[in-house]
């Protein structure tokens, strides 16, 4: 099944694709889909013709992070294209084995920031609960492939009555941050019970959930699961797409659904070579997500993780894309470029140049145009407020 090739500008519904015999019903229910994930090179040579370096990679990907796609995610892919987007995230490849001097097996330092086991206290006021290592599919990228899927060199041990001791005597978190893995392959009635466990420490004033299961699997966002995230509010939800044509017919209903529930949605992408790493195709992606009601909120530089080399870009091209969109296009489109400093230093925001020049008298700014502005410090009202004086050799190249 070759795709249509295509900007991936407009919402389309890819199913049933590759399962032309499966009835409406089997499709839609999330079961299914987690029961017939794609997980072997036979089942995905059923399908797809692989290349010599995703064959080698799906052939060594037990040794660092399993293979698994659902059947919804799968129809993405096209069956003669290794360089397409979309398997470029989820098929593994040769590279993956390759050491690059720079890999780090824990990226962002959180084995070293966990005082339980499954709670990472890295900021003052919040934490990242990792509640599970499962996925409905796995991003061959992943920051925690060291524990995610089973495959990898660490287990996750999640002790989950130490980790609601630990909030309960720490009275500065007001923010848990469920993650893992994906806490939405719970069922209702487990996440329930967990987010209603979390509800009851009174210093805690809001709950957020990473996943990738509105994309991965959109058949999971039902009405009744919505109906019981609504009881914990305030209740936010980060999702993870990296490509516009990720967001399907069925992820913007999926995202509609959560939305109409209640829940503030924002977006967290990867900046990956070969995938979203030119400015059209992130500008496509950001304004696709404003239809879906969700706000782009960062762009992360992929984490030096092991065997992630190959789908690392610059910097450099990161500062590009922010300046493309900045003042280009509306604010609520324009995401945060982050990179999660490497050892455990947190998120760094990355911008453009904009300030020229500061002291205690000014601030020398350009804008989105390059045009030059001065504004006054706060207690120097001698200063005279002189917009665009020429004096762009003077700061730009000093």
């Amino acid at each position: 099944m070759t795709q249509e090739k295509g900007d991936g500008k407009e919402f389309i519904s890819h199913a049933p694709g590759y399962w032309p015999e499966i009835s409406q019903e089997l499709w839609n229910d999330w079961k299914w889909q987690l029961k017939n994930r794609v997980t072997s090179l036979a089942q995905l040579e059923q399908h797809v013709e692989l290349s010599d370096e995703e064959r080698s990679g799906v052939l060594l990907s037990g040794d660092k992070l399993a293979l698994a796609v659902t059947p919804h995610f799968f129809n993405l892919l096209p069956d003669d294209n290794p360089d397409d987007p979309i398997r470029r995230q989820v098929i593994p490849r040769i590279e993956e084995t390759w050491a690059s001097p720079y890999d780090m097996a824990d990226p962002c330092g959180e084995d070293s920031h966990m005082p339980v086991p499954g709670l990472v206290h890295r900021y003052p006021d919040r934490v990242l609960f990792l509640v599970t290592d499962r996925c409905a599919s796995y991003c061959r990228y992943c920051t925690r492939s060291r524990v995610v899927s089973g495959a990898g060199e660490q287990e996750l041990h999640i002790n989950f009555e130490e980790a609601f001791r630990y909030l309960e005597e720490h009275t500065e978190v007001r923010d848990v941050l469920l993650s893992g893995g994906d806490a939405l392959i719970f069922s209702d009635e487990r996440l329930d019970k967990l987010l209603s466990r979390l509800r009851s420490i009174p210093h805690i004033e809001f709950v957020r959930i990473g996943t990738r299961v509105p994309i991965f699997l959109p058949q999971r966002i039902t009405p009744e699961l919505c109906a019981m995230l609504a009881k914990h509010h305030p209740l936010w939800m980060s999702v993870h797409v990296n490509h516009p044509r990720e967001l399907t017919t069925e992820v913007k209903q999926a995202l509609e659904r959560l939305a109409n529930a209640g829940i503030p949605l924002g977006n967290q992408s990867v900046l990956l070579a070969g995938v979203n790493d030119d400015l059209e195709t992130m500008k496509t992606l950001v304004h696709k997500l404003l239809m879906c009601r969700v706000r782009p909120y960062y762009i992360y530089q992929c984490d030096l993780i092991n065997g992630s080399a190959h789908l690392r870009t610059s910097v450099a091209k990161g500062i590009e894309i922010i300046e493309g969109l900045r003042g280009h296009t509306t604010g609520y489109a324009v995401p945060q470029f982050v990179i999660d400093a490497p050892g455990g230093g947190g998120k760094v925001p990355i911008n453009p140049g904009y300030i020229l020049y500061h002291d205690n008298e000014k601030i020398v700014i350009r804008n989105y145009e390059g045009k030059i502005f001065e504004y006054p410090e706060t207690g120097n009202e001698q200063v005279q407020f002189a917009p665009q004086r020429e004096y762009h050799d003077e700061y730009l190249y000093s």
